[in-house]
């Protein structure tokens, strides 16, 4: 069984959620402690509850530990089943962070899969549903399966209540790729989301961003949300390149002016634009899974954040993939994955 200290390196709960899904590929039992160690409230919290609860389903896996506040638990997966599956997470926490767990392994799964998951889709510290649909899925994607998602209805943090529908048709086995280069700009936009607040943020937001950005009138949107359960905001800021789409945002939160929102979306955007490299920080992240998965492949690389230093020791765990991270250029990382003893 592999032992996993979930207080190394970053110490939140990507090592859980990744622990398990590679748990799933490789079919190896995996114990993690010391689970959110490094947070304020170790220990499951309810997003973490639902992401092994959902795993459990899809592999008919036996667990201990699998409870509120836990900070130990056992996972012994049994053969993943693709299907039809609804998990609901009962707060506002994060589905795109539940759909992490279980992704991976349903991309290579026996049959095709619906998954229906009901909580956050737009959480401050998680994924929103823009950058998955926008930015990720696309390059998982440019890996064999096919994936699709739909937001049915968003759930702003903290009323959550919102629905993302996935749909995975699987591949036998995944193929990595090559990144290197953005290619050309082809379209960039700017969407401020407004649910059960006054239009004027959405207004002052996007004036921001036309004025630090000088963004055309026709780039910049407001979305008045009308089925959110809860009042919500934020700012998405869209860069669509020839060979890869990265997405930035902000979000709203009680006191904090719709001036800072867009600021915060707009001094990412402005961070990626310095560099040349194609995969910002957090795209670095996601595809770091599926393409030591897949065992080949490389793509260039803004710079690697603690989560990701900490994604690579964990895989290397797990799979015998060789993950290298070396100096492409001035100012980007070059990331291989290559088969073989690391």
């Amino acid at each position: 069984m592999i032992q996993i200290d979930g207080s190394f390196g970053e110490g939140g709960g990507q090592i859980l959620r990744s622990s398990i899904a590679l748990a799933m590929v490789t079919g190896s039992p995996v114990r993690i402690e010391k689970i959110r160690a490094g947070r304020s409230k170790p220990g499951l919290m309810r997003q973490h509850l639902t992401a092994v609860q959902a795993a459990t389903k899809i592999c008919n896996a036996r667990v201990s530990g699998d409870a509120i506040g836990s900070t130990q638990v056992t996972f012994e997966p049994g053969q993943v089943a693709g299907g039809d599956y609804t998990f609901g997470i009962g707060t506002a926490g994060s589905t795109t962070l539940v759909l992490q767990t279980i992704m991976l392994p349903l991309l290579c799964a026996d049959r095709p899969s619906r998954i229906t998951l009901d909580g956050g889709t737009h959480n401050p510290f998680a994924p929103p549903f823009d950058f998955l649909e926008r930015a990720y899925l696309p390059l998982v994607n440019r890996m064999g399966p096919s994936v699709r998602a739909t937001l049915e209805r968003p759930g702003f943090f903290p009323a959550g209540g919102g629905r993302i529908v996935i749909e995975i048709e699987p591949a036998p086995m995944l193929q990595g790729f090559e990144l290197l280069e953005r290619g050309e700009l082809r379209r960039r936009h700017a969407r401020a989301a407004i649910a059960n607040l006054s239009p004027s943020i959405g207004d002052r937001e996007i004036g921001v961003i036309a004025r630090r950005l000088g963004w055309e009138p026709t780039e910049l949107a407001i979305d008045v949300v009308s089925d959110s359960r809860g009042p919500g905001n934020i700012v998405t800021l869209t860069l669509e390149y020839e060979h890869v789409t990265e997405v930035f945002t902000g979000f709203g939160e009680v006191k904090r002016s719709a001036e800072a929102v867009a600021t915060h979306a707009v001094q990412a955007c402005q961070r990626y634009q310095k560099h040349t490299a194609p995969v910002g920080e957090y795209l670095t992240d996601q595809l770091m899974l599926p393409m030591a998965l897949a065992g080949n492949g490389a793509f260039a690389s803004t710079g690697l954040s603690r989560h990701s230093e900490t994604h690579i020791e964990l895989i290397r765990r797990f799979l015998n993939t060789r993950i290298r991270a070396e100096r492409h250029t001035a100012d980007s990382t070059l990331i291989t994955f290559s088969s073989g003893v690391t």
